[in-house]
Order: structure tokens, then sequence, then C-alpha cells
């Protein structure tokens, strides 16, 4: 068998670097431990874990080819073929689990490509060395001899594998247009258009959609330029500037670099009153300060970018699980260092959003009923309680003396 020698330039070293800051990144995803200190994982994270694993096995393969190393690892050849069917799905779990904090409905279902391709896979991966060289060099070098055996076994029992190509390319296709979906769909939910500013997790979710969305655009203009699996490079360096994107997006989110900022003091019982002095409910605290400070801060971010407060299914145990904290650390937090119960702290920002909207000359045609679901309340009548405990007022009264100027902008 004719082998050549190992083949390095810049596209080889562009796809390692994709290699390394994927393999980093899943493993990242997989072990971050939240900020109580054990070594719990939410949905999302697990599912762009894996999604960054799965990639980075596919362009490692590529970078074998691509360098011609792979003549020296024959065994290797087509091992993460299985892997094209968990891309799509594997990111479509991502975007779906940040919106709803849950995987979707029947989501084992997805996987079934996967696993069929898996089982397909066993007819190859146990061919003659021969098999295996004449497969790599079809596909890469057709201008190399073909070695005989007559050892092969039957393999690829679907006859689907000759499309390969194209069935991964309507899978990432499919799945990438379902997660822009899925983005938009919250967009629409929050008030704000795709392409607002309002939520740095939506912005987020929607640019990495949309790198998504476009690698199997590029699939199909790459594919039908090269003969067989040629132009896999390209399609590699690509993938290389989505994790790398995805690892820029890591760091801008992260507050390592940022001083803990204080949280916004909350609003007063009366707009003309001072703010109280919080009450300690808990006199022995388990929490150590530096815990404290940690999710008061992740606290304050995620007010700033996603405006938690408004989901009108927002509970203790939902909020504690998005700062990585159990419920009953969150209540004692709010109780010791803002002097509120959940449902306090709850109606104090759905009700400064509510004064904000009918301040606003440009809500004025909407419904009061309106806004209080805009705000959070499923109940109109619990959110006119809420405003008339906090403002003294009733929401019409509000609306009609023009008293919201006053009213504090989170995050300010």
């Amino acid at each position: 068998m004719q082998t050549l020698p190992v083949h390095l330039d810049l596209f080889a070293l562009i796809i390692l670097l994709g290699i390394a800051q994927g393999l980093f990144l899943g493993v990242f995803f997989l072990t971050r431990p939240n900020l109580s200190g054990e070594q719990g994982h939410n949905v999302a994270n697990r599912c762009l874990g894996f999604f960054m694993l799965a990639v980075s096995a596919i362009i490692t393969e590529i970078f074998l080819c691509y360098t011609n190393y792979m003549f020296r690892v024959l065994w290797l050849i087509d091992f993460t073929e299985p892997l094209n069917f968990t891309i799509g799905p594997l990111f479509f779990f991502f975007v779906y689990a940040r919106v709803h904090h849950r995987l979707p409905q029947s989501w084992g279902w997805h996987l079934i490509p996967f696993g069929i391709w898996a089982v397909n896979s066993i007819t190859w991966f146990y061919q003659p060395v021969e098999y295996k060289y004449n497969s790599y060099i079809h596909a890469y070098h057709p201008e190399l001899k073909y070695v005989t055996s007559h050892n092969y076994i039957p393999d690829d029992f679907t006859n689907l594998r000759d499309y390969v190509s194209e069935i991964t390319l309507l899978s990432c296709l499919i799945y990438g247009i379902w997660s822009a979906l899925v983005v938009w769909q919250a967009y629409r939910k929050s008030g704000d258009r795709f392409g607002g500013k309002l939520s740095v997790q939506l912005g987020q979710l929607r640019n990495l959609a949309i790198l998504n969305v476009t690698f199997p655009i590029l699939i199909s203009i790459v594919k039908p330029n090269y003969y067989e699996d040629l132009g896999d490079y390209i399609l590699a360096c690509y993938v290389t500037v989505l994790i790398y994107a995805t690892s820029y997006l890591v760091m801008r989110g992260s507050t390592f670099f940022n001083e803990a900022p204080p949280l916004a003091q909350p609003l007063p019982a009366r707009v003309d009153e001072p703010p109280t002095e919080p009450r300690k409910k808990y006199e022995k605290s388990s929490l150590s300060e530096e815990l404290e400070n940690a999710v008061l801060s992740k606290l304050t971010n995620l007010i700033r970018t996603d405006k938690p407060y408004l989901e009108s299914d927002l509970s203790l145990p939902k909020l504690a699980e998005r700062l990585n904290t159990s419920p009953h650390h969150l209540s004692q937090l709010l109780n010791d260092r803002l002097g509120q119960t959940f449902f306090d702290w709850l109606a104090t920002y759905r009700i400064a959003e509510a004064k904000l909207l009918l301040n606003d000359p440009a809500m004025a045609h909407i419904k009061i009923d309106e806004i209080a679901e805009r705000v959070g309340y499923n109940s109109p009548s619990a959110f006119h309680t809420a405003f008339k405990r906090l403002t003294n007022q009733t929401p019409a009264q509000y609306r009609a003396t023009g008293l919201g100027g006053t009213a504090f902008r989170q995050g300010a």
C-alpha cells in the first residue's frame, strides 16, 4: 500500500486549534460546578458540552485525513461518521434548554438516526485494513492505486451510506432552522424583535443559531465543487470559527473580569419613603460572604440581561437553578441581604417594570390587563393588589397622574 508524507499548512493549524479549543469547551461545560460547590450541571451546559466534543471528534478525523496522517492510523477511518447525526440534535437541545430550561418532549427520538448509523458502522469498522485503505484514498487520494482483498464483509445494511453527506446536510439544516425558530419565539414572547438587544442571552443564542444554520448552507456550496470528501478542510475551518465564537461569548458573559456590582436597590413600599433596613431572618447563615456575593453578582447580571421576573412561571426553585444554587440558600440570601421574601422580590421588579410601561406614551393604547400579563402576572387581580400595595395607587391612577418618572430602572 502506497502512503504519502504528512502534510501540514495553515489550514491544518487552524483545524488543530479548533480541536484543542473544542475539547476544552466540551470538558468545561460537562464539568462546570455550580456556585454551591456541587458538581451539578444544567441541561443546556451538558448539551453544549457533548456538542463540542462531537464536532471536535469530527474535525479530528478531517485533520487526520487532510494531513495524510490517516495513512498511519487507518483503523480510525470514518470513526466519527455516526456523530454526523448528533450535531444537529445536540445544538437544538442546547438552544431549547437555554430557552425553556429543559429538554424537548420525547428528545430521545431525535437520536434514533445516530443509533441506527452507530449499528451500521460496525459493518465497516471490522473490515480488513485493505478496505479501509481503499476507502481513504477513494475520498482523499483518488490518484493512488487501490489494493485488492477478498476478505471484505458485507457493509451498510441501510444502503444509504453513499448519501451520508446529503443526509448530514439535511439534518443540520432542519435542526439549524428549528433552533433559530425557538430563539425567534423567545424574542416574540419577550416583546423584542429578533434583531433587538434587550436580552444579552437571547442575542448570544441568536448569533450562535445563525452561525449554525449557515453551516449546512456552506456544505451545499463547498461539496459540489470537490470530488468526494475533498473540501472538508474548509468546513472544518468554519467549525473552528463556530467553536471560537462560542468561546468568545462564554468569556463575554463571564463576570471574572468585573468587580462584583451591588444589587440594584428594590423599590420601597412607598415612593416617598426611604428603603427599609433588611431584616435578618436567618441570623446563623450557612452561606459564606464570598458565596453570597457571587450569587448576588450572578443575580444582578441575570436581572440586567434576561429580566427573569417577567416570566409568568418563574418560581424560587427555577430561579435558584438558573443561579446554580439551592432554593433554600436563595431564599436565605434574599431575606438576609435584601430583607425580602422571594414573592416580595418578584413583585418589586414586576411592578417597577409595569410603572415604566404605564408611563411610556408609546404604550398608552395598551390595556392595563395586558400590561399585567407582560410583566408576568397571569391574574389581573393579583397585579392590581401588588401594584396598590407597593405604590399606594391603582395602575389606572398611576397612569392618569403620570408619576412614572420616579420609577427606577433595573440595572441602572
